[in-house]
């Protein structure tokens, strides 16, 4: 069994802002589905290529993530090998996209919080750039909206994370990064 994070906070006032990454790549991903509220979080359950997998988006707001994500693990009994997180990156350009296991949170609170909650940094990221401008606050920067011009790059690379997800075997993870990053 899979658990597949977006990392995102909830309401429109969020919508195709920077920090929203996580929750766009699950609403490409899965289209238009009834999602389930358990948690304090929307899932939705499902099968590809016989593996059960389950998609989640916390409804925590961001810094919060990880004691939704631990539920999660908890009640359907997830090994942390066999989670995927998907999160915004400051230090990527727009569009990069990088697989990451073992590796720190990097400022991310919301990655922060998932780490303190499952005490282990083990579990598999896929991180998208958005940028940065150090002109702007970084708060206000990833609660921004993306331009045009970068939502359309970020949209363009929607069908790469969508075939990492598919892929998603930590057992293969070398040859998944190799592949991707």
């Amino acid at each position: 069994m899979k658990l597949i994070v977006g990392l995102g906070n909830p309401g429109k006032e969020y919508e195709s802002t920077r920090h929203n990454i996580g929750f766009m790549v699950l609403d490409n991903y899965l289209g238009n589905v009834k999602w389930s509220n358990k948690f304090n979080g929307l899932y939705y359950e499902t099968n590809i290529n016989g593996e059960k997998y389950i998609f989640l988006k916390p409804l925590s707001y961001m810094n919060l993530s990880g004691g939704v994500v631990r539920q999660y693990k908890d009640y359907f009994d997830i090994d942390v090998e066999d989670i995927l997180v998907i999160q915004d990156d400051l230090d990527l350009p727009v569009g990069k996209i990088r697989l990451k296991v073992n590796s720190t949170a990097g400022g991310h609170n919301g990655i922060k919080d998932i780490i303190a909650n499952l005490g282990t940094d083990s579990f598999a990221r896929i991180k998208v750039g958005v940028s940065q401008d150090r002109d702007i606050d970084t708060r206000d920067y990833v609660l921004g909206k993306f331009s045009k011009e970068d939502l359309k790059i970020i949209v363009d690379k929607f069908d790469d994370i969508n075939n990492l997800i598919e892929e998603f075997d930590y057992n293969n993870i070398n040859e998944l990064m190799s592949k991707y990053n």
